[in-house]
């Protein structure tokens, strides 16, 4: 090889690495130097929690001023109505159990109800959540969104649930500022914090996330926020932002969404890890509630807590994460005022995720059946005049999950 030739390729390869080095940079710049927040917290406590003779090690974090000590991973119910996987999550030492009013239409609080009955009222802790009428577009209350409607469904739950209160009730799935507010729930939660009913008030939010943490920090009415917070988010550090004012104000934050919209499905063990320890890496969020559905799901997310350090190839996991779109819908909204027939765009596309990435069609289809769309969907446009902010083809997804209207719900329940 002549020296001209050894020293065209010496330069070919110094500007391949430089390029390598380049792209290693930028992708860590996109996520906002996360990596290197600090993952031991002050303000959490380590303990050995022992169960059926097996010890592990549980983060335990306080739930702002609520006081409540919660391990800082938990267990999300939604997807699961499984009493066996739930009685087990409380025996390895999960405390707090997430629900709603309107999860498997009613059924998934009635399975947690005959799990916990027996079981000591101060061994457990209750998070539930109750939705009212809302305009899918514009994510305003609507008629019918009134304090006895909400105290009708929060007494429902309860009898579901067996107990007599809940620790935590939130307002669920709120996108807009004004709604935070909305009179009516705020009666409500004042009237059954009064009558016994609820300890804490909170409020629930998948999308327009910083907006209403924002607002809810400075209604001084609710005492933890339920957010969506995860590095798929193009907009996660504004609800880093808002979380830490949140949590700086005494509000008690609870994470969801961690695990979202990734490229392998089922996620890999590592692909779960370094979800989970990316959202604990930040110490505002004092607990996340995933929702495993399997005995090996929930032995993997426990396990996180044994070191919530992220390592090296954890890194390059959630890099290479990042960079693909996977089925995550920043619920953005953008999408909304450029569909000329209105469609509640965000919510179809999170039913879309439901069947793809969760894999649970009953919860896929029951969110579809609830739109109102239209019978004809997507097919009089032409074009869709729709540019998704993360380039999802709305259209092609839409008719994709709106034949979930036409199977017979046995076939897929």
């Amino acid at each position: 090889m002549s020296t001209a030739d050894g020293g065209r390729k010496g330069r070919s390869m110094r500007k391949k690495l430089i390029g390598r080095r380049d792209f290693i940079k930028s992708t860590l710049a996109g996520f906002g130097g996360l990596f290197f927040l600090p993952s031991i917290d002050k303000k959490q406590e380590m303990k050995i929690a022992e169960a059926k003779g097996k010890e592990r090690k549980f983060v335990y974090r306080t739930l702002g001023k609520t006081g409540l000590k919660i391990p800082a991973i938990n267990m999300g119910v939604m997807l699961t109505d499984n009493p066996n996987l739930i009685r087990e999550a409380l025996d390895s030492g999960v405390l707090l159990l997430d629900t709603a009013h309107a999860y498997m239409g009613g059924r998934n609080e009635e399975v947690i109800g005959g799990v916990i009955k027996g079981r000591p009222r101060e061994s457990y802790f209750i998070g539930s959540k109750v939705n009212l009428p809302q305009d899918r577009t514009t994510g305003l209350y609507m008629e019918g969104a009134t304090t006895e409607e909400f105290l009708k469904k929060l007494d429902l739950s309860l009898k579901r649930l067996g107990v007599d209160y809940v620790d935590i009730l939130y307002q669920h799935g709120i996108t807009r500022k004004e709604s935070v507010a909305f009179e009516p729930v705020l009666k409500a939660f004042d009237k059954a914090k009064k009558d016994g009913k609820i300890r804490f008030t909170g409020i629930s939010t998948h999308g327009n996330e910083p907006e209403v943490i924002h607002a809810a920090t400075d209604s001084k009415a609710y005492d933890v926020i339920l957010t969506a917070y995860n590095f798929k988010q193009k907009h996660y550090g504004e609800v880093r932002n808002a979380i830490a004012k949140a949590s700086q104000a005494g509000i008690g934050i609870v994470g969801m969404k961690a695990i979202r919209g990734g490229y392998q499905q089922p996620p890999t063990v590592r692909n779960i890890t370094a979800s989970l320890k990316w959202i604990l890496q930040d110490p505002n969020v004092h607990t996340i509630v995933p929702g495993f559905t399997t005995f090996e799901q929930m032995e993997i997310d426990l396990s996180v807590m044994e070191d919530l350090t992220l390592t090296e190839p954890e890194k390059i996991e959630l890099q290479k994460e990042a960079s693909i779109r996977g089925s995550y819908c920043q619920g953005c909204r953008q999408c909304l005022g450029q569909c000329l027939e209105g469609l509640p765009i965000p919510d179809l596309m999170r039913a879309y995720m439901y069947t793809y990435d969760y894999r649970n069609l009953p919860l896929a289809q029951d969110l579809v059946l609830t739109l109102n769309v239209p019978s004809r969907v997507c097919e009089d446009c032409g074009q869709c005049p729709v540019k998704c902010s993360i380039g999802f083809d709305v259209s092609r997804k839409i008719r994709d999950v709106a034949r979930l209207r036409e199977v017979p719900t046995e076939f897929i329940g």
